[in-house]
C-alpha cells in the first residue's frame, strides 16, 4: 500500500477553504477523520448531490433539503453520517463554511492501493 500526501487549505474547524481543490481522494481522507470510512455508494450519492446543489444555489443545502431531494431519507442520512451529518457531509463534499476563521494549510495522508 502506498501513502500519498496532499496539502489542502482548511479553516480552523477543518473545512476546505477552496472547494475547487476537492477530489474523491480528499473525501475518503475526510471520511477517515470523521470515522465514517469507507464511503459507500449511498455516501457518494449524498456527497455528489450536495456538491451539485451547492454549485447551483451557492449555498450548502439544509438537512431537510438533503433528506427530501438527494434520495436518502433523514433516518438513513443520520446512519451514514452519525452525530452531526451537516458537518460530516460538508467536510466530505469539500464545501467551505461562510465566516470561516483564518485558513491553515493541512496535510492529509491518503492510503492508495498500488
Amino acid at each position: 500500500m502506498l501513502t500519498k500526501e496532499l496539502t489542502v487549505a482548511m479553516d480552523a474547524e477543518g473545512f476546505m477553504t477552496n472547494p475547487a481543490e476537492w477530489t474523491p481522494e480528499i473525501a475518503e481522507a475526510m471520511a477517515v477523520e470523521e470515522g465514517i470510512a469507507p464511503l459507500t455508494p449511498k455516501h457518494w450519492q449524498v456527497i455528489n448531490w450536495v456538491r451539485e446543489e451547492t454549485v447551483k444555489s451557492g449555498e450548502f443545502p439544509s438537512l431537510r433539503a438533503i433528506s427530501k431531494r438527494s434520495g436518502v431519507d433523514t433516518k438513513e442520512l443520520y446512519e451514514l453520517f452519525p452525530k452531526g451529518p451537516a458537518r460530516k457531509v460538508a467536510r466530505c463534499a469539500g464545501i467551505s463554511r461562510k465566516g470561516a476563521k483564518t485558513p491553515r494549510e493541512s496535510t492529509l495522508r491518503l492510503c492508495v492501493l498500488a
